[in-house]
């Protein structure tokens, strides 16, 4: 016969622990509060932003149409042709930018560790460059090159961080940092020599956008998200002994170096997955798993926390870039630009590492 009792950690965090002869385990209350309630604000600001727009769509028919019970006239086509996929692209893009970015602050031990920082972002647009601009595929092709410019980029990094069998921390960031800078230039010089129509599209997928997304996008980001976002999840228990340090967690029966390059897979992933449907969203993934873990008061990764949160930072984004630009068409990777610089330069004044 099981039993619950409530008890305070150290942290003040108050947890839900469960007994019985054979298996004890603890739920920490706050972590999922904060996640429900992050979900439930993304929730809403999903259905006011689908009834904006040029077609004004009112709250009661979006419901209906979701629903299944639409009249099949022409809101109902704008809603599920048009707004409900953007939608999805923003929120599990989303998703997939915090929980990738989540696991390389793991993994580096570093608040700077996200993959546009480290460059992990810049390879997935090369490889989706690559297919643009030469190729000239369409969404699935280009995400499926996304992701695997962001693995031999990572692979690359991770191969040269690679010392004394042990990578991770400050040499991952600046090994990154200067990969992402190489392929930075060429993604340029492909731009210069590339076909002008391909490039144009190309230059504007650079950018970062939600526009004219549709289910071919959605599908794919949402699939990537719901296949690897669990995986992430049942392994961050061995990421959190990890962050103890390596002979710790390897005294724990961690396996320190195969845990660590099957997250970053599982992370490079999301990272171009997210890429390849939305292009290069900036700063998301180094924000969300910070103020997730603020808000959560977490000492471990925030998975979901940061899943949650870097799902509505992307919908609100989406919101602020279409209806309070003051008319001023901006794309959304930019405006997370203007944003992450500022969190960027504010991280770095606070931080207490050398």
């Amino acid at each position: 016969m099981s039993r619950a009792s409530t008890q305070s950690s150290t942290s003040t965090a108050r947890r839900l622990v469960w007994r019985s002869r054979r298996i004890s385990f603890a739920i920490t209350v706050r972590p999922i509060a904060i996640t429900l309630c992050l979900t439930v604000l993304t929730f809403l600001a999903a259905l006011f932003a689908i009834t904006l727009g040029r077609v004004s769509v009112p709250l009661m028919d979006v419901v209906a149409t979701l629903l299944g019970y639409g009249d099949g006239g022409m809101r109902q086509q704008v809603i599920m042709n048009l707004r409900l996929p953007r939608l999805l692209v923003a929120i599990f893009a989303g998703a997939s930018l915090g929980v990738s970015g989540a696991v390389f602050q793991s993994v580096s031990r570093n608040a700077l560790g996200s993959p546009d920082v480290i460059g992990f972002t810049t390879g997935a647009a090369t490889g989706a460059l690559l297919q643009i601009v030469i190729f000239g595929g369409g969404p699935l092709a280009v995400a499926l090159s996304a992701m695997l410019g962001g693995l031999v980029t990572a692979t690359f990094v991770y191969l040269l961080s690679f010392r004394q069998g042990v990578t991770g921390g400050y040499r991952l960031v600046l090994i990154g940092i200067g990969a992402g800078a190489t392929l930075n230039a060429l993604n340029g010089l492909m731009l210069v020599k590339g076909d002008l129509d391909n490039a144009i599209a190309a230059n504007l997928w650079l950018a970062g956008s939600l526009d004219a997304r549709n289910w071919d996008h959605a599908s794919t980001v949402m699939g990537g998200a719901l296949l690897l976002i669990p995986l992430v999840g049942l392994a961050a228990t061995r990421l959190r002994m990890i962050e103890m340090g390596d002979d710790l967690a390897r005294q724990l029966g961690v396996n320190v170096e195969r845990t660590r390059f099957a997250m970053v897979a599982c992370a490079v992933l999301l990272a171009g997955v997210a890429t390849g449907a939305a292009g290069p969203i900036a700063f998301l993934a180094l924000a969300a798993p910070q103020l997730a873990a603020r808000l959560t008061a977490s000492r471990g990764m925030p998975v979901f926390s940061a899943a949650a949160m870097g799902a509505l930072l992307l919908v609100i984004a989406d919101l602020v870039t279409q209806y309070i630009a003051a008319d001023i068409v901006l794309p959304i990777g930019r405006t997370t630009g203007l944003v992450g610089g500022l969190y960027l330069l504010w991280l770095l004044t606070r931080s207490k590492q050398r």
